[in-house]
């Protein structure tokens, strides 16, 4: 009745997770479905006395809860899409690949964005299918930005997955610096790294460093520093949007930093 078309729903990993795909469109509106998709599950589920919950990671050592994000450009003239090339490698057109050169460089400034929360980077570890380390793959799950398979009867669905964002960003801001990365990318002519299509997790150290693999902030302070540093995300912000958004988020860091929790009572109170 809303006007909503689901392409796709499926039980998750975890307990009473659910994955709930609506059909692509614009960023704007998209980001205007994301709000209203959030809204809407939530209001129903608390008319039958239950909680639907887009935290991050409301639940240990079991699958958090992303948001993946899945991007194409689409020509205005013929309605084309411009990320699509059969005849190049992996299906990707040289736009596409300077798309995701853009977002892997810009990853570590905008992921306070896209990952906003304390909660959010406790998401973002080894093991849970979530991505850790800055990288481009197709059937890597662990990999940042992953390649859907491109078939060739069906050229007009190549895209690109960003895996990191997760529910409880604000997707106007997160889209709008998720665009202006790939875009810098285009602009700039960047090219990706070599593709990823192992499972990262099982490397060691040295294996890492060989192939220059960074990983993405391992905090919320640590991303609110990697923001600071990144003057197109700032840019991207504006400087009221960039202030306000880094004041109340310190605020949020700092409280968490000095709050005493229950896992530091049980495991520290009796033994000193």
């Amino acid at each position: 009745a809303m006007g909503f078309e689901i392409e796709a729903s499926h039980h998750e990993v975890a307990e009473g997770q659910h994955e709930i795909n609506f059909k692509y469109a614009d960023a704007l509106t998209c980001a205007d479905n994301t709000v209203t998709f959030k809204w809407v599950v939530r209001s129903i589920a608390a008319k039958y006395g239950l909680h639907a919950t887009f935290m991050p990671k409301p639940i240990s050592g079991v699958n958090g809860s992303g948001m993946h994000v899945h991007q194409s450009f689409v020509g205005v003239n013929g309605g084309k899409n411009l990320f699509a090339a059969t005849d190049n490698e992996y299906g990707l057109s040289s736009l596409a690949r300077q798309f995701i050169a853009g977002q892997l460089l810009h990853a570590r400034g905008m992921c306070a964005l896209l990952a906003p929360l304390v909660n959010s980077y406790k998401r973002l570890v080894p093991g849970y299918e979530a991505p850790v380390y800055i990288s481009w793959g197709q059937i890597n799950r662990s990999a940042l930005i992953r390649v859907p398979q491109v078939q060739a009867r069906r050229i007009e669905s190549t895209r690109l997955e960003l895996r990191c964002p997760d529910p409880s960003c604000n997707p106007y801001l997160a889209f709008a610096v998720m665009l202006r990365a790939g875009l810098d990318g285009i602009e700039r002519d960047l090219q990706p790294p070599p593709i990823s299509n192992e499972d990262l997790y099982v490397l060691d150290q040295p294996m890492r460093l060989a192939r220059g693999l960074q990983t993405l902030p391992g905090s919320l302070g640590e991303a609110l520093d990697e923001l600071a540093r990144d003057e197109l995300v700032r840019d991207t912000l504006g400087d009221h949007v960039f202030h306000r958004f880094v004041e109340a988020k310190t605020i949020e860091w700092h409280e968490y930093t000095t709050h005493v929790g229950e896992w530091e009572l049980d495991r520290y109170l009796r033994v000193y």
